[in-house]
């Protein structure tokens, strides 16, 4: 059995920003019960329980919001104490946590740094992009709350990386983005294209990012990635790597990239189950850790077609030269409404992107099966 992960959210979508783009908000806004509050410990436990009585031989447990924080520092120690209670079967847990940075401070810090959290740290480049879209809940700009984040979990010594959202303000400063990052010493980076809100027609909002921005976006990225690399000095981007991987014939752990849905176990704070971080919303919900076992909610999921559905793709793709390498993105890009699912949003991006830049994503993966 592959490792089983799940995607915890233990403060729902309660969040102390209010960013304008936040795909989860929206999805709030389309269930019936927005906010579930601060997950409680007897939830918790059940969780906990089943998940490493679920497992085999490793695990991921990722915290993630709204802002997961909010829970308290508390909340994650009980979690490590439970996960030691039940860990009879000697899983190895791997524990992550993304953050928006804003009460991280040293004892939070220190506590993520012992016990091993990957974080990812959401930035959204320069000053002026980053504090365009990322406001607190009094409106107040967030950009050096999140510098100062980002050198606590330096001082203290965690791991972490970055992450992007990819809109309509930080997609044509991507020079000065990937030049601010050098200089900060954000050598792990993320980008994630911006979502509009689900059913609603592309390119309405002012963050919005159309096709033919994200394709450019990620050709002048890769240019400044590809100019580094030819020096040893690249920083690890994960959509590139992945692409490279595909290429050398290696599954990318990216379930954008492989063009089907994954069941990442989203655990919402009552103990609800989603398939998937954008499909929160209750006619995708497939049981309670309270109440069901994972065996169970996998039977629903496989029943719904949920993961099935992902896997037909519109009928251009077959023509394309890049499917391969493309696969057709994310579900949540090729939603039509009514429609259900047809071409992704953006197959002019992944167009323009590969036009241009598969050649030498060949060459890196040709170099690196020779390195072997």
């Amino acid at each position: 059995m592959p490792p089983v992960n799940i995607l915890m959210k233990p403060a729902s979508g309660l969040c102390n920003m209010r960013c304008k783009y936040c795909f989860y908000a929206d999805e709030m806004e389309n269930r019936r019960q927005a906010s579930y509050g601060i997950m409680s410990r007897d939830t918790l436990e059940n969780v906990i329980r089943k998940l490493l009585d679920f497992a085999e031989g490793e695990c991921t447990i990722a915290f993630q919001g709204g802002e997961p924080t909010l829970a308290g520092l508390d909340f994650f120690r009980e979690c490590l104490e439970l996960e030691k209670k039940y860990n009879r079967k000697n899983i190895r847990i791997y524990h992550a946590l993304q953050t928006n940075g804003f009460v991280l401070d040293e004892q939070w810090c220190t506590f993520l740094a012992e016990n091993h959290f990957l974080v990812g740290l959401s930035v959204d480049g320069i000053k002026a992009t980053h504090d365009a879209f990322r406001r607190d809940a009094e409106g107040k700009e967030t950009y050096f709350h999140t510098l100062r984040a980002a050198e606590l979990l330096k001082k203290a010594g965690a791991e972490f990386n970055v992450l992007t959202v990819v809109n309509g303000k930080t997609a044509p400063k991507i020079g000065r983005i990937y030049e601010n990052y050098r200089k900060l010493g954000f050598s792990w980076q993320q980008y994630i294209a911006c979502l509009d809100p689900v059913w609603e027609k592309r390119g309405e909002r002012e963050y919005s990012l159309t096709p033919r921005a994200y394709g450019q976006f990620l050709i002048d990225l890769f240019e400044l990635w590809y100019l580094d690399l030819q020096k040893g000095q690249q920083p690890y981007i994960r959509q590139f790597e992945n692409y490279v991987g595909i290429l050398m014939g290696c599954m990318p752990e990216s379930c954008e990239q492989r063009g089907v849905c994954s069941f990442q176990n989203v655990v919402e704070a009552d103990g609800s189950v989603y398939p998937c971080d954008f499909y929160c919303m209750d006619e995708y919900r497939v049981g309670n850790l309270n109440e069901d076992s994972f065996e169970m909610m996998g039977q629903r999921l496989m029943e719904s077609g949920f993961l099935q559905a992902s896997a037909h793709h519109a009928e251009q793709c077959g023509q394309c030269p890049y499917d391969k390498i493309c696969r057709g993105g994310c579900r949540r890009h090729r939603e039509q409404g009514e429609q259900g699912l047809g071409l992704n949003y953006f197959c002019e991006s992944y167009r323009m992107f590969f036009d241009a830049c598969l050649t030498r994503l060949q060459e890196i993966a040709a170099c690196m099966r020779r390195s072997m």
